[in-house]
């Protein structure tokens, strides 16, 4: 009963599984199956059995179909069997005609490919039409942008390079050759830097080279508009009657330096006037500033410029070590310098920003610090006052050339200042030269004058007034010597050489005045005092000369009033203004005189001297010649004549020149007698010694120059008088006596100079007399004499202790 149970639950479980197989694909059969050896041990055997048994089942049914279907198979092969035959010739005819339409479409065909083919040529075209249409604009570009770089158009391709990436790169940027042009604009960009770069060099190169002839054009232009102005205020001045211009009033020889220009013009014929932008092409500052502005790189350009142009800068303010040497040198300096600044000037005003004023302005400053360091030391070498003369009027073009393009010159003038007084030290010593050689050249000897004609000649050379002279018949002389006209004639020449510094410092006339009194000055009071003082110094000058170089000092300084008056016209300021200077020449040439008054003093004590060397005195005599010495004689003879020729002098001079010599002549033989080689006098000795006094007490009583006042002149022997009448009346008692006493007969004798002679002359007396001592009267003489010694030796010992 279990089995039968179990098989009844197990038939439908296999039903399920066969309607699963039979429906179900048989990629899921099986999992099935295996469901079936999963179950019971022999479960797979029922179900073979239920398999087999609907296989049964399935082959009865086609069985039955087919036999169903049996009849109507056949009917249907008889059918094919008779329609066999028709569809053979259906095919034959259908074979026929695939091949008639196959022949007859073959032509079609190939037309129809090749209008397929057109169809696709065409359209390939149309596509093509519009990308070329597309890519031809870059293109075009691209080749103007080669055109305008073959060109040198720089600024223009880096405006195409913008429009080729901002416009027509990005239509055509899937394409290879865009991506190719694109990578290449960036060298092209880079190319046009080093190129404007390059031609920026060449152009900085250039007028590093050309910087003087640009600084020469524009120092003759502002030099020709500066002698315009000049012309148009003399008209002006003319025109009005105003009062002329300082350098009117100067003589026309002498104006000549106003108007001769510094720089020679190349063609007198010239009319076009060429400006900086004539002489030099700037297109490469502005292309390299557009190029760099367009690249956004300016200030990169900027500094590079302003660094190589203040490299320039220290190379045209670096002289030329023998620049002092000609004004050439100077000339070519000033020029390089000039057309620096002239073309930086031009690119300040027609570039924005690639220098600016502040930078010209430091530029400048630094510029004009060394050039005023340079000039001062080089004009320091100018010897020449020619050469410094037109070194100042190569600074005054200089200075208002870059005045007139802003830039402030004031410095240089200060400098002016500074050059004008190495330019009167230049001036000094050329004019020592000439004093020294007019005082050469002249004879010191009154200018004699023959007829009327020589006498106007002179008076217009030097302004001589004397009614006295004038009145004298022709011919006559005049007091001065020839260097006097001529030393006045270069006093003025020296006035004007001074004057021609002072034009165009852009000072007042009273400035102007005030210098050209101030070097006048300076001639009188040190060149030509210290050439007179040179001169009285000289060896070779006599005393001849020397009184003449006394009378000629008088007329130059009675000539410094005309002096005043010359500067006076050439200036137009009156002497009565409070702050005019006065000339020095009153105390100048009063100071020469005394220098040539005590020269005069000196040289006749030194002739004296030189007389008195001739002395030849037997001081053993024992008996006087009877007449006085010959040199004395000779001596006296000298100063008559001398003293003859003071006449010309001043009385004072010659009144202290011979006191001076009468004086000096009187000390002269009173140390011959003092002499401390001398060691024996005698008494015949002394009286020839008192015949040559008494021949100079008679030439000081004959009056040799006149204005002395009684016996003055004898006074300057009286020491010798009293000394030699003590010895020849032998009145010792009354000297010792007296001695001390106002009124001493002899008060100016020295007790010292008594003992002195007195033991000389004792010593005489003993060698003359060692034979005859046994003699009374000798043996009392020469106690005698050893009594007045102890005597005067007392009272010159009490002399020295009161001292």
């Amino acid at each position: 009963m279990a089995e039968s149970g179990e098989g009844l639950g197990t038939v439908p479980e296999h039903e399920r599984i066969l309607q699963e197989i039979q429906s179900t694909d048989t990629a899921c059969v099986g999992p099935t199956l295996r469901s079936v050896y999963d179950d019971q041990p022999n479960a797979h055997k029922k179900f073979m059995e239920k398999l087999d048994a609907c296989i049964r089942n399935h082959d009865k049914e086609i069985e039955k179909m087919c036999n169903f279907h049996h009849q109507g198979f056949v009917d249907a092969i008889t059918e094919l069997l008779k329609v066999r035959t028709d569809a053979e010739k259906l095919k034959v005819q259908v074979t026929d005609t695939n091949r008639r339409f196959q022949d007859a479409g073959k032509e079609v065909i190939v037309q129809t490919e090749d209008i397929i083919r057109c169809r696709i040529q065409q359209r390939n075209i149309t596509t093509v039409i519009e990308k070329l249409q597309l890519c031809l604009p870059v293109l075009e570009m691209y080749s103007k942008l080669k055109e305008q770089m073959s060109a040198k158009r720089y600024y223009s391709a880096l405006k195409t390079m913008e429009q080729l990436e901002n416009v027509y790169f990005p239509r055509v940027s899937q394409y290879r050759f865009c991506q190719l042009m694109i990578e290449n604009l960036p060298k092209l960009r880079e190319d046009i830097k080093e190129i404007s770069m390059s031609d920026l060099k060449d152009f900085l190169e250039s007028i590093r080279k050309h910087s003087d002839k640009i600084g020469e054009t524009a120092m003759k232009q502002a030099q020709q508009q500066k002698l315009f102005s000049v012309i148009l205020q003399k008209q002006n001045n003319v025109k009005f009657g105003k009062t002329m211009y300082i350098n009117e009033r100067i003589p026309e020889e002498r104006n000549e330096i106003v108007l001769k220009p510094v720089f020679e013009e190349e063609d007198e014929n010239e009319e076009e006037v060429l400006t900086v932008q004539d002489l030099v092409d700037f297109s490469p500052v502005y292309r390299c500033l557009h190029i760099y502005s367009v690249l956004g790189d300016e200030e990169t350009f900027e500094n590079y410029y302003r660094k190589q142009r203040k490299k320039q800068a220290r190379l045209v303010l670096q002289p030329q070590s023998n620049m002092h040497e000609t004004v050439d040198g100077y000339r070519r300096y000033f020029t390089q310098i000039v057309g620096f600044f002239v073309v930086e000037d031009h690119i300040l005003h027609v570039t924005q920003g690639l220098v600016t004023r502040a930078y010209t302005d430091e530029l400048w400053n630094m510029a004009l610090s060394k050039i005023i360091a340079v000039l001062r030391a080089h004009s320091s070498y100018c010897t020449d006052p020619d050469l410094v003369l037109e070194l100042k009027n190569l600074i005054v073009i200089f200075a208002d050339t870059l005045q007139g393009y802003g830039f402030p010159v004031n410095r240089l003038f200060d400098l002016l200042f500074e050059i004008r007084d190495q330019y009167n030290e230049t001036l000094l010593k050329k004019w020592a030269g000439v004093f020294r050689d007019i005082f050469e050249e002249d004879n010191y000897s009154p200018i004699p004058i023959v007829n009327e004609e020589e006498y106007k000649t002179v008076i217009s050379k030097f302004p001589f007034q004397d009614p006295d002279v004038e009145k004298q018949s022709f011919p006559k002389k005049l007091p001065m010597s020839q260097s006097v006209p001529h030393i006045y004639i270069q006093v003025k020449e020296f006035i004007y050489a001074s004057l021609k510094f002072s034009e165009s410092l852009h000072r007042s006339s009273t400035e102007i005045d005030d210098m050209l009194r101030k070097s006048t000055n300076l001639l009188l009071t040190r060149t030509l005092s210290s050439c007179l003082l040179n001169l009285i110094k000289k060896p070779h000058i006599g005393l001849t000369e020397l009184v003449q170089i006394i009378i000629n000092t008088t007329h130059l300084e009675q000539a410094c009033k005309y002096l005043e008056d010359f500067i006076t016209n050439i200036t137009n300021i009156s002497q009565e203004t409070v702050h005019t200077t006065r000339l020095y020449g009153l105390s100048t040439f009063k100071d020469a005189r005394h220098a040539a008054e005590g020269e005069i003093y000196t040289k006749l004590n030194q002739k004296i001297d030189e007389f008195v060397q001739l002395a030849d005195y037997d001081w053993t005599m024992s008996e006087p010649d009877g007449r006085a010495s010959g040199y004395l004689m000779d001596l006296i003879n000298f100063l008559r004549s001398i003293f003859q020729v003071f006449t010309h002098l001043p009385g004072k001079v010659a009144q202290t020149a011979c006191m001076s010599a009468c004086q000096h002549l009187s000390t002269s033989l009173m140390q011959m007698l003092l002499d401390s080689e001398l060691k024996q006098i005698s008494m015949g000795a002394v009286q020839q010694f008192n015949l040559d006094v008494i021949q100079c007490e008679l030439f000081a009583s004959s009056e040799p120059v006149p204005g002395f006042q009684g016996d003055t002149l004898q006074l300057a022997f009286i020491d010798l008088r009293q000394l030699l009448d003590l010895f020849m009346v032998w009145d010792w008692s009354t000297y010792l006596a007296d001695y001390g006493q106002p009124a001493s007969k002899y008060l100016r004798v020295n007790p010292n100079t008594a003992l002195t002679l007195l033991e000389k002359m004792k010593d005489t007396s003993k060698k003359n007399n060692i034979f005859a001592q046994f003699r009374k009267n000798d043996r009392d003489k020469q106690k005698l004499i050893e009594t007045v010694v102890k005597q005067l030796r007392s009272l010159v010992n009490g002399m020295s202790q009161h001292t």
